[in-house]
């Protein structure tokens, strides 16, 4: 589990993220980020309904992204918030086919957002 400074807690963010931010979809998952100043951790969201299954189906998901999380905090993502919103379709998806979605919407959003202040 990514450490405390490096999720999003407060209600109030996840509205920020969700409404404000860059906004990648995604056939099993959509990806919002939005900036917060260079050299701040990368902090991440994960938003999992009941539409996704019952609470096993959805500890699962959330674990899963919770993983590939960490895997890019690993890599240096910085200066960033992130949030994940699970798309029903999650739920019967592989884990490495997951990866690779999630992989290719922070692609894009480090691409999109790194001329605008430096991500990474």
């Amino acid at each position: 589990m990514p450490a405390l400074r490096h999720r999003v807690t407060r209600g109030d963010d996840y509205r920020r993220v969700v409404r404000s931010g860059y906004r990648v979809g995604g056939a099993h998952c959509i990806t919002h980020a939005v900036l917060r100043a260079p050299g701040e951790p990368a902090r991440f969201g994960f938003i999992v309904s009941k539409a996704v299954g019952n609470a096993v189906h959805r500890n699962l998901v959330r674990r899963r992204l919770k993983t590939i999380a960490e895997r890019r905090i690993a890599a240096g993502l910085g200066g960033v918030d992130i949030v994940f919103r699970a798309l029903p379709a999650i739920r019967d998806t592989r884990f490495a086919d997951l990866e690779a979605e999630i992989g290719r919407a922070l692609d894009r959003v480090e691409r999109t957002l790194q001329p605008v202040a430096g991500v990474r």
